[in-house]
This record gives structure tokens, sequence and C-alpha cells, in this order.
């Protein structure tokens, strides 16, 4: 299993890269809180489970809490609270002693904390259930089983045609809304239209692939013998969806006031995509 190294610093490399993708807008103490959350932030749950078996006989109670923590979610609805107003509050006293460079001289608020602290939980968990228990975790069983392992594949062909055609519809809705013949829109508009269509056609294709698996009988392979669906529910949540709460935290402004495609289109320009 992935032990403090790797975790460390995965997070802190990406961090780092967002950092300069956003020309310092993902500031050190974004990295810090990401990378410390990622670190041992789940495995809080193990060291206190590990302390009680070490101290205490009668282990029960904190071993139940200790599996409790050490999940990508429940980290997050357990510790999430007090964690965000402690990391708000360290963010506040690294900005006054000046012991981490920030940038802004603004400490980082407790909802811009909890989107760090989720998205280092997730990033956590993005290398544990690959490379936990000899390959064998849930997450990645059922990843792999949602490919075709039982003999060679066949070949259908309304698979080839649905497939295609959603790959189709993918690249050519990118060139079109992203053309310099047809562009009538800023390249924020153009963001928001790209993301809306990744969206989309990402929720199509894994719609086609669980109605093969789940709703056919018998079961058919969705995409030959790859196991798409599994591949790409895992890299949203645990992939994507860490990075996207990263981008989230820059954003000192509370979301309930803003709309999306507004929020992301603005955030386009931290990135110099406008």
């Amino acid at each position: 299993m992935p032990g403090p190294g790797p975790h460390l610093m995965y997070a802190m490399s990406s961090g780092i890269a967002l950092t300069h993708l956003t020309k310092g807008r993902f500031t050190t103490h974004h990295t810090l809180i990401y990378a410390l959350n990622a670190f041992f932030g789940p495995d809080m749950g193990s060291f206190s489970e590990w302390l009680s078996s070490t101290f205490f006989d009668d282990n029960s109670v904190v071993s139940s809490l200790a599996d409790e923590i050490h999940h990508p979610f429940y980290y997050v609805v357990i510790l999430g609270f007090p964690l965000c107003v402690f990391y708000s509050w360290l963010s506040n006293e690294l900005v006054g002693t000046r012991l981490l460079d920030y940038g802004y001289g603004v400490p980082l608020s407790r909802l811009q904390a909890l989107f760090l602290i989720a998205a280092g939980s997730l990033s956590h968990f993005f290398l544990d259930h690959l490379f936990e228990e000899d390959g064998h975790t849930k997450m990645y069983t059922w990843i792999m089983s949602t490919g075709w392992w039982i003999n060679r594949a066949p070949v259908n062909p309304d698979a080839v045609i649905i497939v295609g055609f959603l790959c189709v519809c993918l690249i050519g809705g990118f060139i079109y809304i992203n053309s310099s013949k047809l562009r009538k829109s800023t390249a924020r508009k153009q963001t928001c239209e790209s993301m809306k269509l990744m969206v989309i056609i990402g929720s199509l294709y894994c719609l086609w692939c669980a109605s093969q698996i789940y709703w056919m009988s018998p079961r058919r392979p969705p995409v030959g013998e790859e196991a798409d669906l599994g591949v790409l529910v895992f890299m949203a949540i645990y992939f994507l969806l860490p990075h996207w709460l990263c981008i989230l935290s820059m954003d000192p402004i509370p979301l309930r006031t803003q709309r999306f495609p507004v929020w992301f289109a603005t955030r386009s320009s931290e990135f110099g995509w406008d």
C-alpha cells in the first residue's frame, strides 16, 4: 500500500503545478492544506486505531470510528467542520507571522479549507484504491468487473455504432465550439461549452455501458473487453473531482452567490485560457 511519501509527493506536486498554472492564485497555503489531508488525513482513523490497540484493551468503539474516518467521504462528514475551522485559523496565523508566503495577505476561509480537505481525502484514496490489498480492493475489483474477462469479447455492431457516434460527437463538438472560423464568443464561454459537452457525452457513455452490464440479460460487453464504466467513474471521482475542488478553493466568494457557468468562465482566466 502507498506510504506517506507517495501520498505527500503526489498531492504536493499537484499543488505546485496548480500554483504555476494559476500564476499564484492557488497559493502555498492551498498546497499545504491539500497535501496534509492527502498525506495523513483519512489515515487519522488507522493511526487512532493503532494508538487505541497499543494503550487500551477495549478499543471496539475507537476501532469502529476509525473505520468510518478512513473513508473518502465519511472523513469529510465526520472531521470536515472541525478541521476547516482549524486550517482557516492556521492560515490566519501563517499570514500574521509571515512564516509561509501567501501573496494575497488574506487567510483561507473555512469554505476554502473544506474544499481542500475533501480534495485531499479523494486524492488519498486515488492511490489507496489502486495500490492496496495486492490490487484486490473493492473499488479496483469493481472497476475490473465492468470489463469482459470470460473469453474473447464479441464485437457487437450496435456497440461499435453507439460508441463511435459518441466519440465522433465529442471530437466534432469540441472542434465546432473552438473553431476559429466559427468563433462568435469569448474563450471563457467556449471553455464552459466544452466542459458541458464533456459532461453530456461522458454521462451518455456511462449510461450505455451500465445498460449493457446491469440491464441486459444476459450481460453484454459494452465496449469489447474494456472496463470503460469503472475507469470513467473512478477517474471522475478520484482524479477530476479533487482537482476541481482545488480550483473551487481559490475563490473566496461563497458559491451560492454565483452560477457555476459564470464562476467557471471567470476561473478560466486563471489558467490563461482567455
